[in-house]
Parts: structure tokens; sequence; C-alpha cells
């Protein structure tokens, strides 16, 4: 019977070889697996209803555990596009020639082995593959007890498709849903090179507090809108309705809006589409007393402290009145997770000192945060949005999954 490092060294060793793989047929062999993961829609499918079965449709993580056909057609146009992009490896990023006849180069390349931890989100495992067989990485899959079956049928078919091009099929590896898996990989040095978890606070935290390998922040998603005293009424209704309704479970929803103490008597329109939508408000003093009279009683509540610095991954947003700019920038530095903030305003001088103060991997000006996502910032597709600042921050995409090497050349150069 395989141990867990058994397969941590078979990966590993798989990895040494993914860089002799001609990059047309990397490319080949995504486009035979976005065609693989269409034909095989009603297996996966049925697969995924058994996790979806085990979970609570009220559950934010519903519907990112739920696959439907066209889900599966969107992952497909992904693995098409990741396969179009030109290879970030093999790049020569600085050469020069030094004084004593040295010739240096600094070259792209893998990172190597990477694992990364994930909850109930099986598209994920699409992603990952694609993106690291592009980059020349291996990759070790930790996903949830939520998603195994979608999981594992997702895996059969990327190994279907492996087989089929005659390539080592441990270059990808899924490790069972349980705890035991989870602490073997967070030690798992010497094997793996990088470490990225996807999905809570919670997740990210165990990762960061118990990992023994280098760890890459992503995730977590607490994203701010400032509507200042000049912001465009009708853009901004539409702008504030997409960034929280357009799909609530994902990281770069809307969790609190800020509005200008000036625009609260706009506040009743601008709010109209999330009273359609049915968002549940957790207004402060005054925002609840300018919507009382005009948002449904039922969705309008007071403000609690805990409301502020939520990621709700539901329709319900925290609403705060600020006074001014300096407020709204001191608002998003306490509570700011990092990930995505906006600015709606007129003013030029504001939407620069916005988004030159505020720390966070993508900021905003007069457009929604549904925005971040690496499909729609042209990567293709994406490992994760990382929310730190060493090595990645924000989408992160083919070039984010490489590293560089040193290479020096000379004629019997010795040094003095």
């Amino acid at each position: 019977m395989m141990t867990l490092q058994d397969t941590f060294k078979n990966t590993q060793k798989a990895s040494q070889n993914l860089g002799l793989l001609p990059a047309e047929k990397i490319d080949t062999i995504l486009l035979d697996l976005a065609d693989a993961a269409v034909v095989q829609t009603p297996f996966i499918l049925a697969e995924n209803e058994k996790d979806l079965a085990r979970m609570d449709s009220n559950d934010p993580k519903y519907d990112r555990l739920k696959l439907t056909a066209a889900r599966l057609e969107d992952i497909a146009k992904d693995l098409r596009n990741v396969a179009s992009l030109p290879s970030p490896l093999g790049r020569t990023l600085l050469q020069k020639d030094l004084p004593n006849g040295l010739e240096i180069s600094k070259i792209s390349v893998p990172l190597g082995v990477i694992g990364i931890i994930y909850e109930a989100r099986p598209n994920v495992t699409f992603d990952v593959f694609s993106l690291c067989l592009k980059t020349g990485n291996a990759c070790i899959l930790k996903g949830g007890s939520d998603a195994a079956a979608s999981n594992a049928a997702i895996l059969s078919v990327i190994h279907q498709v492996l087989t089929q091009h005659q390539v080592d099929t441990d270059i990808v590896a899924l490790l069972p849903p349980d705890r035991q898996a989870t602490e073997a990989l967070l030690q798992a040095r010497g094997y793996v090179d990088v470490l990225i978890p996807r999905g809570s606070q919670a997740l990210i935290d165990l990762v960061r507090q118990n990992a023994k390998i280098p760890v890459i922040e992503t995730g977590a998603g607490i994203v701010h809108t400032f509507f200042d005293e000049t912001g465009n009424l009708e853009r901004g209704k539409a702008i504030i309705a997409n960034a929280k309704t357009r799909r609530v479970s994902v990281c770069n929803a809307l969790d609190c809006l800020l509005v200008h103490q000036n625009r609260l008597n706009d506040l009743p329109a601008l709010t109209a589409l999330l009273a359609e939508k049915q968002v549940e408000i957790f207004a402060d003093a005054p925002a609840h007393a300018a919507l009382k009279e005009a948002y449904p009683e039922d969705l309008l509540k007071p403000a609690q402290e805990e409301h502020f610095g939520t990621e709700f991954l539901s329709l319900k947003l925290a609403l705060k009145t600020v006074a001014n700019l300096e407020e709204a920038l001191m608002h998003i530095a306490t509570y700011s997770s990092k990930h995505s903030e906006a600015i709606i305003s007129e003013d030029a001088a504001n939407v620069a000192q916005f988004l030159n103060s505020v720390d966070a991997a993508a900021v905003y000006a007069n457009t929604s945060t549904a925005f971040t996502d690496g499909a729609q910032f042209g990567l293709g597709a994406e490992i994760g949005i990382s929310t730190q600042k060493l090595h990645a921050r924000g989408p992160m995409g083919l070039e984010e999954l490489t590293s560089y090497k040193w290479v020096v050349k000379g004629n019997g150069q010795i040094r003095s």
C-alpha cells in the first residue's frame, strides 16, 4: 500500500522530467483535457452531485462546490486559454557581460513541486493542473472532504489524458481528504517547494501557522468600495450591485460599502438593485436612518462591530458612513485583508490618493472588484490571488509560478 511519503517522493521524481516535455506537447495535452472535460461532463456532474447531496444548499460554500455543464464549458475555455499563452519558461530575464569576461544570464525556471490545500472548489483541480503543467511544475492537491468525489473524478479525467500522451501521471497527485494528509503536506520539507492555501481565513491561518515549507497566502477577501462625495449615482449603483451580487461566494465579492456622509440622501437609489437581489444590509446609525423608509424592513439591520471586517460570502453587506476620504482610508486600513478595494469618485485627486494609499493586491477606480480574477486579467486562469507581497501579489498566473536561476559562463576565470 502506497504511503503519503511515497506519493511525495513519486511526485518529486516526476517533476524532474517535466522539463523534458516540449511546449507543443504540453499545449496539446491541455487542449485534449479541455475536450475531455466536456465529453466527461455527465460523469463529473454525477460525482459532483454526491458531494452536493452532503452539503446544506444554504451553506456559502455550496455555490463554490456546484459544477454545471456551463461551468465545465467555462473551465474547458480556460484550459484552452492557458494552452494558447506563451510558455514563461526558459526566458532570459537579464543578461550581461562582466569586465572579467563572465557571461551572466537570469533564466526563468519552474518552482518545482507545488502543493495546494483547498476547500469546496473542484474547479481548482483543473486550474492548478493546467497552470502547473504549462509552467513545468508538478502538483500535489489536497482538497477538502466536501468535494472528495468531484476532485477524484476530475483527477481521473486528467490521468486518462496524461496516459494517452504517455506522460507520467505522478506529475499530479490528489491526497486523501483527511487531516492526516493535511498534516503530512504541511511537513513535506524536501518534497514540496511551495504551498498555496485556497479557502477561508481559518484555512489560511492553519497553513501559515503550521507549515514547515514556504507558503504563499491567497484567498480571503474582505472587500470594500468607497462611494465618494462626487461619485456618479447611476454608475455607482451598477458597480456596487455587480461587486456584491454577481457571485456572492467568491473572494472578490463586496463585503463593506463606505458612503460619504454628504451622499446619504442618495442611499435609497444607490442600494435599489441590492434590494431587488435580497441583499441583507447591516448599516451604521446614519445609514440605517437614511434607508429606514426605503429599504425592505426585513433586510435592514443595525450594524454591529463584528460586521466590519467580515467576509460574508453570501447576500450580506456591511454599510458604513464616513466623513471624508481620510476616514474611508483609515477604515479600509483597519479591516482590509489586502485583497481588492475600490473607490467610486469623479474627483481625480481623491482617486489618485486612494489608488496610491490603499495597501491591497488590486485597487480599483470606478469599476467593480469582481474583475480580480486571473482570466479577467488576461492570465488565462489563476492558481489563487496572493494577498502578500513576497514573490507574487494579486492573481497568480503563469509567470507567478516560475522562479529563476543564474547561469554563468566563463572561459577559465578564477576569483582572486
